[in-house]
């Protein structure tokens, strides 16, 4: 192998390093290492497929608000939050960025505060860094203004433009640009040990939780109490009155298994981050962010540091081979077909074809990253970065080739498929807004099913 190629290989594996929560971890994985649980019967209300952030928190606030119901949340790996959920850049956002009055603003708002409220009740460690929005040039100074606004439509507390270099450093002393937006409630956290946390409130409150689960099917149940029986392809079953599914990159797949439309399409897109030298990890204090540019559909190169004292660079954005293809050597033949015949991943490459080849030749050379990193802080080097982590986002396309920006929920018209809810999509800030977002799905759980009335006691 050569050694660039060896150099990827090494540079995108899982992320594998320690948090600084071990010992919290290690307690909560235990508490959750079993997949059998105190149900015998295996005959639950509600189940919920899928244990990420989305799926544990919707589990835990059904289960909150009907303490009768009988619950499971059933997960095809050994534990909660092994994907998305504990594979992102640990940022909680303040919902800056939104379009006034669309969801996802309201929902991240709503889920900063909620989240906040939640680490503090359960003495979950959390640092409120901030977030830098920074220009360096003219254009860039009349998108901020744009974000500003926006910012203020959406209520984000106690945003502030700084202005000039001396104001920008008085935030960050390493870091330059000709005007900023600041945004002091933006923090950093672990969100697979939030994830956790979520299901541990929902056991404690009587659900049950089943790993090594691979959904595989929806059929008629035998019993009419009990219509829909879940199988997984290890064998293991379980009934259900009613179905919610929140499959992240299984999403699309999961719908099609109950007869529903696959569109939109779930398109798995890599991030792979970068790593800053540890002696120079005290230049970056807080969230360090791009004015994003309007013609690309992602984010671009910036600083996030982390709860362990490390700081990430990136992450850039490329096609993953695979659902879960967390290097360029991870690959399913089957998905990969399936991505790239889709008519909407077409059209979405063909109009970012510039910018795709780009972030391709970053990521096979990371110091192509350098001079984007080096727009903010000029003394990092090319000897300061070297690769690290990766995680695969769940992006929704629809057949034109657009990314979906809202939430989608899916429905089947008749037979069992009628009970089984499916959330298509819970587009980003998903763990930010977590909280929020499970008030949502709940509601729409309950107006769809009216499943409380018909709870077994």
């Amino acid at each position: 192998m050569s050694r660039i190629g060896k150099e990827i290989l090494h540079s995108t594996r899982r992320l594998t390093s320690v948090h600084y929560s071990n010992n919290i971890g290690r307690i909560l994985n235990a508490t959750f290492s079993t997949s059998e649980q105190s149900n015998q019967s295996n005959e639950y209300d509600v189940v919920v497929v899928g244990g990420g952030i989305v799926g544990a928190a919707s589990a835990r606030e059904i289960l909150l608000r009907h303490k009768n119901l009988r619950m499971a949340i059933v997960e095809k790996e050994h534990k909660l939050a092994v994907h998305q959920s504990g594979h992102n850049s640990g940022v909680i956002h303040a919902g800056i960025y939104y379009k006034p009055g669309s969801l996802k603003a309201k929902l991240c708002v709503e889920g900063l505060h909620l989240a906040y409220k939640y680490c503090d009740t359960k003495k979950i460690p959390y640092k409120k860094v901030g977030k830098l929005i920074v220009a360096t040039n003219a254009l860039e100074q009349k998108r901020l203004a744009d974000l500003h606004e926006r910012g203020i439509q959406n209520q984000v507390p106690d945003l502030k433009v700084l202005k000039g270099v001396e104001e920008i450093k008085k935030i960050e002393p390493y870091c330059q640009g000709v005007e900023a937006l600041w945004s002091p409630h933006t923090g950093i956290v672990d969100w697979g040990l939030v994830t956790e946390y979520y299901g541990r409130d929902f056991r404690d409150s009587g659900g049950d939780i089943f790993f090594d689960f691979e959904v595989n099917g929806f059929k008629e149940s035998t019993n009419g109490a009990f219509p829909v029986t879940i199988t997984a392809r290890n064998g293991k079953s379980v009934n259900a009155k009613y179905v919610l599914t929140c499959g992240g990159l299984y999403s699309d797949k999961l719908s099609e298994l109950s007869g529903c439309s696959r569109d939109p399409r779930i398109v798995p897109i890599r991030g792979e981050y970068l790593l800053l030298n540890p002696k120079k990890c005290h230049m970056v204090k807080g969230n360090i962010y791009p004015v994003p540019d309007p013609r690309f559909p992602f984010l671009g190169v910036h600083y996030t540091p982390r709860m362990d004292g490390s700081v990430w660079l990136g992450p850039n954005a490329v096609p993953a081979f695979r659902k879960e293809g967390y290097t360029w050597f991870d690959i399913n033949m089957k998905e990969l077909v399936d991505a790239f015949s889709y008519r909407g991943f077409q059209k979405l490459i063909f109009r970012n074809v510039g910018y795709g080849v780009q972030e391709v030749m970053k990521s096979a050379f990371s110091r192509l990253q350098l001079k984007d990193l080096q727009k903010y802080i000029p003394e990092v080097r090319a000897e300061d970065i070297k690769r690290g982590p990766a995680g695969v986002r769940a992006q929704a396309l629809d057949i034109d080739g657009n990314l979906v920006d809202d939430f989608v929920f899916d429905l089947g018209k008749g037979g069992i498929a009628k009970r089984i809810l499916h959330c298509r999509n819970a587009p980003s800030p998903g763990a930010t807004s977590s909280l929020a977002i499970a008030k949502m799905v709940a509601d729409r759980l309950e107006k769809e099913f009216e499943f409380a009335k018909s709870a077994t006691v």
